[in-house]
């Protein structure tokens, strides 16, 4: 595997979680994730006490999809902040790494942590375009990135790496599939939690291209007229809340993989019923059972078409028991699980 070092904000700090023995039977997350090749060790202590920390299993059994997992932190809120929500999503890829740390290791691949990328107070743009730089290395050096957010403006940041990394560009179609209660397509002066899919169309079309993007779980409470009309514009394929029992999401995510060769998935933790995920900016009334979305998730995995995937919107000052940062840490087990 080609490593390629990156330029990070924050370099990956040692894991921590419960300990029930070294032997590979016993291994939970903590014990296995690694610090990425190329990036430097939190500090000459924390580095030696997390090499014997990171220590893998002696082998991983031969599977379709054995790329190793890259993890990055991108550390946001200001696109929270300028789309008037609850701040707090800056905090979100501790919280999801404090409750990945503790999961029984079920993995058949690598598992590597890349630090952070940190939005420094108002500089969306530019944390955007450097977290970018660092998916599109990771991506072109063989790796299945998944990126920690961070408010949904983690979206653009992902879309950069994608867009550019060079199996991408050689042609391959590109499919976003949105889990989502919003459509994100906000026509706003700047850059906010509510625009980067009308960036990305933005963009797209600048490279003529058009945007192939589907969303599941739209609250119509929850979004204009507007937004409708420019989903339509864009000729965007979405699910509305109430009409995501298993039977429809299975049908409208097969027809959407067939269309497509590389998928990038994003998961915005709204999505999910209050109940379940009270831990974000804009809590569902409604939502989408995590039945559903656990059974897409696995669906996409399958496919073998996943390419990049996040995770946005976690805001761990209005979490509850953790609940929405452990339900995150769930679904991100079972996408690296295939």
């Amino acid at each position: 595997m080609d490593f390629t070092a990156l330029v990070v904000d924050v370099p990956p700090q040692p894991w921590t979680g419960r300990f029930d023995g070294e032997e590979e039977e016993h291994l939970r997350w903590w014990q296995v994730v690694r610090p990425y090749p190329g990036t430097p060790p939190a500090s000459a202590a924390s580095g030696t006490a997390a090499a014997a920390a990171y220590a893998l299993p002696a082998a991983f059994p031969s599977v379709p999809d054995s790329r190793p997992a890259v993890l990055l932190g991108f550390s946001s809120d200001e696109g929270v902040r300028r789309n008037n929500g609850r701040v707090g999503a800056a905090a979100a890829p501790a919280a999801l790494r404090g409750s990945l740390g503790s999961l029984a290791f079920h993995l058949h691949r690598q598992v590597f942590d890349a630090g952070d990328i940190v939005v420094a107070g108002t500089r969306l743009e530019a944390g955007q375009a450097r977290a970018g730089l660092a998916v599109s290395a990771m991506l072109d050096a063989g790796n299945l990135t998944v990126v920690l957010g961070g408010g949904h403006e983690t979206a653009f940041a992902s879309y950069l790496g994608v867009a550019h990394s060079a199996a991408a560009l050689q042609g391959k179609r590109l499919g976003v599939l949105n889990l989502d209660a919003h459509f994100d397509l906000r026509d706003h002066p700047e850059p906010t939690s509510g625009t980067p899919f009308l960036q990305m169309a933005k963009a797209e079309a600048a490279a003529e291209r058009e945007l192939n993007y589907a969303v599941v779980g739209i609250s119509e409470p929850n979004n204009t007229g507007a937004l409708f009309n420019t989903a339509r514009r864009l000729g965007v394929k979405y699910l509305l809340d109430e009409d995501c029992s298993v039977e429809r999401t299975q049908d409208f995510i097969a027809e959407f993989l067939a269309d497509v060769d590389i998928v990038y998935l994003t998961i915005d933790l709204d999505v999910l019923p209050a109940a379940v995920a009270p831990g974000v900016s804009a809590p569902a009334a409604y939502g989408v059972p995590l039945p559903v979305i656990t059974a897409i998730c696995r669906q996409v995995a399958a496919s073998g078409k996943l390419f990049h995937l996040d995770v946005a919107e976690l805001n761990p000052a209005v979490d509850i028991d953790q609940r929405t940062a452990r339900v995150a840490a769930r679904l991100i087990n079972t996408l690296l699980s295939y």
